[in-house]
């Protein structure tokens, strides 16, 4: 072979070589396809910061939200009070990032809560077909209960007996949580069913069965690997959905105790003096607004990103 002919053979290899490209796991793929999303990438940076101020701030502004200062009590924006001080002189700046990371915990503890209850109920009832009917009646009848009445009759009916046995703090963050998280579970429950029918008809399910996969590996290895998609939507969602209920009970009273803040109860220590200081108004509700828009645009980008119709265009 002449070095004329041997050139192409070079070239041609050279560019194989150059062009390969080593596999891409799918969470690859699922980025790259988030990140065309651009509410999903406002809404993550939003709540990264969101998330950066609760935990980090308190290590830099190291002012007490409980301490009380009644000399300085009703003052506006300042530089030794930036956010100013509420009727008891208390920092408003250090109760905001302290109530951030106790809305932001309960969120995200319900959901994980909720999320299990969901997968557990709607895994079982879409595999066994003789567990289908109950569970799904369950599932009805707690779609069909009016929620925040029934939050309203936990709390109050739990709240002495878990405070006393838990303590205060402990005893209310544990009842809300299993409050909210045994609430809010069915739409998972559904959503997680349906894909379990339609998995149970797959040829990678079917051959499985037919060469006796017991029925607990065909859920943990078969089954869950490929509902995951729908129930990390479902989970951001949930997040959202937590924070606004624990809002909503702090906000009427029935949350943490005063001297405990969180998002909501600010909201309601300050309706009182909403016209004279409106700002101890807007800023938490601030707060729940962007926390609860960027979780739902995150949760929108990975329904789009978990899509294998969007994913492979």
């Amino acid at each position: 072979m002449t070095e004329t002919d041997k050139a192409p053979a070079a070239a041609q290899t050279t560019g194989a070589s150059l062009s390969y490209r080593p596999p891409r796991s799918q969470w690859w793929d699922v980025w790259d396809q988030f990140k065309t999303h651009k509410g999903a990438l406002i809404g993550l940076t939003i709540f990264v910061l969101i998330l950066a101020t609760i935990l980090i701030g308190p290590i830099l502004w190291t002012i007490e939200p409980t301490y009380v200062d009644l000399r300085a009590r009703n003052q506006g924006f300042s530089m030794e009070h930036p956010f100013g001080t509420d009727q008891l002189g208390r920092d408003i700046l250090s109760r905001m990032m302290a109530g951030g990371k106790v809305s932001i915990s309960v969120g995200m503890t319900a959901m994980a809560l909720s999320i299990l209850l969901g997968t557990t109920i709607g895994v079982l009832a879409g595999y066994f077909r003789r567990l289908e009917g109950p569970l799904m009646r369950l599932t009805d009848l707690f779609l069909a209960l009016p929620l925040l009445p029934l939050l309203l009759l936990m709390v109050t009916l739990f709240r002495d007996p878990l405070s006393k046995s838990f303590g205060p703090e402990s005893g209310i963050f544990l009842l809300i949580v299993s409050a909210i998280g045994a609430t809010s579970w069915m739409q998972t429950a559904r959503i997680v069913r349906g894909e379990v029918l339609g998995l149970k008809e797959r040829e990678f399910v079917l051959a499985a069965r037919s060469i006796g996969t017991p029925s607990r590996r065909m859920i943990t290895r078969h089954v869950l690997p490929n509902v995951l998609s729908p129930i990390m939507v479902s989970a951001t969602l949930g997040i959202a959905s937590a924070i606004i209920t624990e809002s909503a009970l702090s906000f009427l009273g029935l949350g943490f105790p005063p001297d405990f803040p969180t998002w909501g109860r600010l909201l309601f220590d300050a309706v009182d003096q909403m016209q004279l200081y409106p700002s101890r108004v807007i800023l938490p509700g601030v707060a729940i607004s962007l926390t609860v828009l960027s979780v739902n645009y995150i949760g929108d980008g990975l329904r789009d990103a978990l899509d294998p119709r969007i994913r492979g265009r």
